[in-house]
């Protein structure tokens, strides 16, 4: 074997007794959780907006940028509930580049898993404190999901993860809304098995235990665009693409059917800026269509302090080292155009 054992990761139990969270900011989650709860089962005709950095990089920059849609919330709150996207670890399709602050705490250091471990569960208690806002992440690693379950109010499960049987089982068992892509192939089948997996229970190995669980009745589908085999970018927020989705989920017994589009990633073809663009058309087809105002109940957007990305080491302030975002400007000004239409 050619592992070699560098250090023993602590528990998730050891980080959090470290790291613990107040009781009021418990009860903040609790709060938030109700409303986004709501709005996923149809008690609510609010609309979610899953909106932040690529990649969360630079705990300062991660808090500036939440502080500001705090702030932003209290404006839009009768419309819409923002959910700061906080991405702690990010898949890369080659293996190489930043791997997120999971993995390096300094994205120009070597890798350190202890010391992520404590940056990200610290970045986001200090995130919700100032800002009052829970908030998203990827779970890439579903055996690290306890380190963060206190604070999460919101689960993405990636185009290259929605596949795999340990991402689906584990979602079966937590609180949290969970959201399932469709593959990189497109493949909208995939998808709606991964949310009919995650919505049942199961019994498998978690942790060093075997486990049951119960199901997870808001596991549901965002819709990110597909790559064919020449690698080109195929959108799938088009008002057909939603009337196709709504048919399918209407020939499965799966509990709350509902969609996320997110307008960045194969949707956009990388280009950032395109994102209002799709965000406008989006809202057009929930207009013509009460199929499709039923189905979307939110987007997924990629935003941050300064447009556009840099490479490691330039050191712009609130610009992602990953996918290029709107810059906070245009991100606002989004935001309130969608509290205006929804």
């Amino acid at each position: 074997m050619s592992f070699e054992y560098l250090t023993k990761i602590p528990s998730s139990e050891e980080i959090i007794r470290q790291y613990p969270i107040t009781p009021d900011l418990a009860a903040v989650k609790a709060r938030r959780d109700e409303e986004i709860r709501s709005i996923i089962t149809g008690d609510s005709d609010r609309f979610l907006v899953i909106i932040g950095p690529c990649s969360a990089d630079n705990e300062d920059a991660v808090c500036e940028y939440v502080s500001r849609l705090g702030i932003l919330q209290q404006e839009v709150a009768e419309r819409l509930v923002l959910i700061p996207r906080i991405y702690t670890n990010k898949p890369r399709t080659t293996g190489q580049g930043y791997k997120g602050i999971l993995h390096q705490p300094d994205p120009e250091k070597a890798p350190d898993m202890v010391g992520g471990l404590i940056a990200l569960r610290k970045m986001h208690i200090r995130a919700l404190r100032e800002s009052g806002l829970t908030a998203a992440d990827e779970m890439l690693y579903p055996e690290n999901h306890t380190y963060l379950a206190d604070m999460l109010s919101y689960v993405a499960i990636g185009a290259r993860s929605v596949e795999n049987q340990q991402h689906r089982l584990t979602v079966s068992g937590i609180d949290q809304p969970a959201g399932m892509k469709n593959p990189t192939s497109g493949d909208l089948a995939v998808m709606l098995n991964s949310v009919s997996a995650a919505q049942q229970g199961h019994t498998f190995n978690y942790q060093g235990w075997a486990v049951r669980t119960t199901g997870n009745p808001l596991a549901h589908t965002i819709l990110r665009g597909a790559v064919n085999m020449h690698g080109q970018s195929i959108p799938n927020y088009h008002y057909e693409n939603l009337k196709q989705l709504s048919s399918l989920y209407a020939k499965r017994s799966l509990n709350y059917p509902m969609c996320i589009v997110d307008t960045n990633h194969a949707n956009s073809d990388k280009q950032f800026w395109e994102q209002p663009r799709i965000v406008q058309e989006v809202l057009h087809s929930r207009r013509l269509s009460p199929e499709i105002r039923q189905l979307v109940k939110g987007f997924m957007i990629e935003s941050y302090l300064e447009e556009g990305c840099q490479q490691v080491g330039e050191h712009v302030f609130g610009c992602s080292i990953t996918d290029g975002c709107l810059g906070w400007k245009e991100s606002r000004e989004l935001v309130l155009m969608i509290a205006g239409q929804v």
